[in-house]
């Protein structure tokens, strides 16, 4: 079992967010989650958070080996949110199983991350 933990400013977020807008967005979410992604700053935080923090759990932090997009997030249906990896990010670091779990509290966001892999 890896853990990773990542913290993220949401001042810092949306300060980004207003300058860069859509294309904030873009750099670092799949379509997918643009869609699903309450546009306000806390949620967008905790989407940034996520990712580092999976990222983190692999111990390559976002690299070649595991870039933004081979992160994605959606939610079930009582809105808790779902990791999951690029077929190849799950290769090669042979992730069998993954746990996300966000939280926001003043100015920050929180996202911890638990990842299971074979052996």
């Amino acid at each position: 079992m890896k853990i990773g933990i990542d913290i993220a400013s949401i001042t810092r977020i949306a300060k980004s967010y207003e300058r860069l807008g859509a294309a904030f967005l873009s750099k670092f979410l799949r379509k997918s989650e643009i869609k699903i992604l309450r546009k306000n700053s806390q949620s967008i935080a905790g989407f940034w958070a996520a990712k580092e923090a999976a990222s983190k759990a692999l111990g390559c932090g976002i690299s070649k080996h595991c870039g933004f997009k081979d992160i994605k997030i959606s939610k079930n249906k009582k809105g808790a949110p779902i990791l999951e990896f690029s077929k190849k990010t799950r290769k090669f670091f042979k992730i069998k199983k993954a746990s996300l779990s966000i939280s926001h509290d003043g100015d920050f966001a929180v996202a911890v991350v638990a990842i299971k892999g074979k052996k």
